[in-house]
């Protein structure tokens, strides 16, 4: 892995990075999970306009229909299609790795995720945010990795979160076997992403393999992940309040997919990389690569997360690494 140095970076420090920078994807296969809405939604619909073939990866038919024909109406000619997967239910994730029909796959964007939602458990049995974030995104990635090792440049993108900096990591807490608050398990499960994208950059590395492993946080942007799904049922009062915190304090959904966006795309971007807004507390601003993160050196904690994670969803990824050294 190779992170970028300084602690702060822009590829372009003289450019602002826009949607209009990417370059042509025409050729390029991509699948976006969580794509019907929000920052997913934006990442789909960008690549699609620059020319790539765009899977949108969503878990409700009727939503993922509609998220569709917006695209079609939003970039004329688009090459896109729609197919279902629910990341809380490893039956499902299954399925969709067993009907990918395309000879490949070039970018994989784990972009769905739950926030703060009350307590509840997938359909195997594991607390719903780690379930969702974690074990979802690492089953699917693992299950589709044939395909994307069939691609000449494969790239994985995890959204993680600005929030995963305040995590205190419990590894004898996961699931919430000894407890549960929404906000700690969220920021839980974000760290997660972030070790598991650092580490299978460590692990393709070592095996040689050209895949890039990259993961992002959007800083704070607006979306339905606090108000819809879960958290729909919380109430009128609440669901006031989070639209009315979102329209304040959050910015456009155009600019939290920013980082994504130039994860998946930026040509010379290194495997390993971390790109992260550049204001403060990572909270809005422009991409640039973050190296200084306590996670990102941690491959300890991400090893044993990851034979963790094998071990719950039974999803093996033909990437295998040397245990880290402890000396």
């Amino acid at each position: 892995m190779t992170p970028a140095t300084p602690a702060y970076a822009h590829v372009s420090p003289t450019d602002r990075w826009t949607p209009d920078s990417i370059p042509c994807q025409s050729g390029r296969l991509a699948v976006v999970t969580g794509a019907n809405s929000g920052i997913g939604y934006v990442t789909a619909r960008e690549l699609a306009r620059r020319g790539a073939h765009v899977v949108l990866a969503c878990r409700s038919q009727e939503r993922g229909q509609e998220a569709l024909e917006r695209l079609r109406a939003e970039a004329p000619g688009a090459r896109a299609e729609l197919r279902l997967v629910d990341l809380a239910d490893l039956t499902s994730v299954r399925r969709f790795a067993e009907d990918w029909s395309h000879d490949r796959l070039d970018l994989l964007v784990n972009n769905a995720g739950i926030a703060m939602v009350p307590f509840s458990r997938t359909a195997d049995g594991f607390e719903s945010q780690f379930g969702v974030n974690h074990l979802g995104t690492f089953a699917l990635t693992g299950l589709l990795m044939p395909h994307l090792l069939a691609s000449p440049d494969p790239r994985v993108v995890t959204v993680s979160s600005e929030g995963q900096r305040f995590a205190r990591f419990d590894m004898g807490n996961l699931d919430a076997e000894h407890g549960y608050r929404p906000l700690f398990t969220y920021i839980q499960s974000k760290r997660a992403n972030l070790y598991f994208a650092t580490e299978l950059q460590r692990r393709a590395d070592a095996a040689g393999l050209s895949l890039r492993s990259m993961a992002v946080a959007p800083g704070l942007t607006r979306s339905n992940v606090l108000t819809g799904g879960a958290n729909s049922t919380r109430g009128r009062a609440y669901g006031a309040l989070m639209r009315l915190l979102l329209r304040s304090a959050f910015r456009p959904t155009p600019e939290g997919a920013k980082t994504s966006l130039y994860a998946a795309t930026v040509p010379a971007l290194p495997g390993g990389s971390y790109v992260v807004p550049d204001g403060p507390f990572q909270l809005r601003g422009e991409p640039v690569l973050r190296s200084r993160e306590r996670a990102i050196r941690d491959a300890d904690t991400a090893h044993r997360l990851w034979v963790l994670s094998e071990r719950l969803t039974g999803v093996l990824l033909p990437v295998p690494a040397q245990a880290p050294s402890r000396d």
